[in-house]
């Protein structure tokens, strides 16, 4: 259990050790190399809890590393991390579970007529485990002076009346599922900084909090997708034929099949990883309106397709895991309605956690660095007045490369959300002539309808999650709340036979005496598409102690 009496006062805290808060913490020691910074985050180590996403664009963390550490291009951490370099790019379309058409060429040739979704090519950039690459920089953050701490689960930002932070309150540990103190109890502190960067990723609890506590608002609904990832142990001779500068992005089926559906955005990922190892992933927007549908179906279906089966048959599943993304866009970034900030007062959103993914690209990881390295700079230019950091950070950020692709790919997922992919993919090419369209949560979205692709048998989510390592104490409270079992007795299981169960990819809800609950807490990833998909928005997810949650290592 970490010491919370350490470092109780600092003057930058960030909450998040992912790619945007440790951005935040290198830059910030390049521009000042005095400034205390402390980095905290919930997982166990380093990149335990860091999964989606998984190709990167350079030149943001070429640019941050060129000033913290010059001769990283010779480390052996950049020859491992950076291996794969992209040189093969296909972006396919499956039309049923044996057909397969590269449209590649088509949409080069649509990007010199300025189509947004030619953004999609990924040459020249790379194909990385984002636990690796986290690893790799929160090591760099530390040689640079950095305090970074594990295990360390933060509650919610401390202001006063202004919204000014004062800090950040830790979890309290030590209590037992009745909630009474156990021996070895450790009260919550408080963390005092000067300023706070919010880089926890994906639906942040502590984030979320904040967005409600200082009053900031978002222009539209923030959209999300899961994905689910396994990593693939093959031969050498299907990793070779694969190659290992090579991404495969499929659109269509199995989640998506003109006409006739299934009708939901999104698609099928094949990357190549460490020697021998494939991911192979899912990725499917939340606004599925299918009652029994779950990702991993999805991807049992990709996995058997024609194209994608000789690359993985027979081969070992040696890591899983699952993640949510934001997709709302440049309309759902949250934002104080007084000055427009990204974030109030002495207190800044990065990365995922503000929804920086540009959907053009389905790509943020580039974005979440860049938002880093603009927070770093207005904390290094507002030490006389931290009150004026969110507004400086937001004028930088309107002044980066970041704006300029937020902005490109304003309309294209609520585009697609309002008429479905058959008719939104064509309509979303019109970007910026297109007015703001209206949508609702993702949870709205529910139907009786059925998923008629189901594979002839159950998803094994027991092993999906031991392949994980998720691990939380036993005897503490659960962290998943179901707000009002009588919503799921009355109203969600006669109409919609209790959808968790199923879209849970980590099994954690079950059928018990005829109440559903979260009857395996200690199996969630963090997802946290409970909390999202719920068809009442009758689940809450809440910090458990630090240190638990899933161990990635390699995806």
């Amino acid at each position: 259990m970490p010491n919370n009496n350490e470092y109780n006062q600092v003057s930058v805290l960030v909450v998040g050790a992912g790619p945007a808060g440790l951005a935040t913490a290198i830059q910030l020691k390049v521009l000042k190399p005095d400034i205390d910074v402390c980095v905290i985050d919930k997982a166990l180590d380093l990149g335990n809890h860091n999964l989606s996403g998984a190709v990167l664009e350079p030149e943001p963390f070429h640019a941050l590393l060129d000033a913290a550490k010059p001769d990283w291009r010779d480390t052996d951490e950049a020859k491992d991390v950076l291996a794969n370099v992209i040189d093969k790019d296909d972006i396919m379309f499956f039309l049923g579970k044996n057909m397969a058409f590269n449209i590649y060429k088509m949409l080069k040739l649509a990007g010199k007529f300025g189509v947004g979704w030619s953004q999609m090519i990924h040459h020249g950039d790379y194909s990385v485990s984002i636990s690796k690459l986290t690893k790799w920089m929160g090591n760099i953050a530390k040689e640079m002076g950095v305090e970074v701490l594990t295990g360390f689960a933060a509650d919610h930002v401390v202001v006063d009346g202004a919204s000014v932070a004062k800090g950040v309150k830790l979890i309290d540990q030590g209590i037992d599922k009745e909630g009474e103190k156990q021996p070895n109890f450790v009260a919550g502190e408080t963390i005092e900084a000067r300023y706070v960067v919010l880089a926890e990723g994906c639906d942040g609890l502590v984030t979320e909090r904040f967005i409600e506590q200082a009053g900031l608002q978002r222009e539209s609904t923030q959209l999300y997708s899961l994905g689910v990832k396994e990593l693939i142990k093959v031969t050498p001779e299907q990793y070779a034929k694969f190659t290992p500068g090579r991404v495969v992005h499929a659109m269509g089926y199995p989640i998506w099949t003109p006409v006739r559906g299934p009708g939901m955005f999104g698609g099928g990922i094949v990357y190549a990883g460490a020697k021998d190892h494939l991911a192979v992933g899912m990725i499917v927007g939340l606004d599925w309106k299918y009652r029994d549908f779950n990702a991993q179906d999805a991807l049992v279906r990709f996995k058997e397709h024609s194209f994608v089966k000789p690359f993985i048959e027979g081969g070992t599943v040696v890591e899983a895991g699952a993640k949510m993304i934001p997709e709302g866009g440049y309309y759902a970034i949250p934002r104080d309605p007084a000055t427009q900030s990204i974030g109030k007062a002495n207190v800044m959103i990065l990365g995922d956690s503000a929804g920086f993914v540009n959907m053009l690209k389905i790509k943020g990881l580039h974005n979440a660095i860049d938002s880093g390295i603009q927070a770093a700079k207005a904390i290094a230019t507002t030490e006389n007045d931290p009150q004026r950091a969110a507004v400086e950070y937001t004028t930088l950020i309107n002044g980066s490369n970041v704006a300029k692709e937020m902005e490109s790919a304003k309309n294209s997922r609520h585009t697609i959300a309002k008429f479905g992919p058959l008719q939104g993919m064509p309509l979303s090419v019109l970007g910026s002539w297109l007015p703001k369209f209206k949508v609702e949560p993702d949870y709205e979205m529910m139907t009786t309808a059925p998923y008629r692709l189901k594979p002839n048998q159950n998803f094994d989510k027991d092993t999906f999650t031991a392949v994980a390592a998720t691990e939380h104490r036993e005897e503490q409270p659960a962290h998943l709340k179901i707000v009002d079992p009588t919503i799921c007795e009355t109203k969600c299981t006669p109409v919609y036979g209790s959808p968790c169960i199923t879209f849970c990819p980590a099994g954690v809800y079950e059928t018990i005496h005829d109440e559903v609950k979260a009857a395996n807490p200690s199996n969630c990833l963090h997802c946290k598409t409970c909390q999202r998909k719920c068809p009442f928005d009758n689940i809450r997810w809440v910090a458990p102690e630090g240190g638990g949650g899933p161990r990635y290592k390699r995806m």
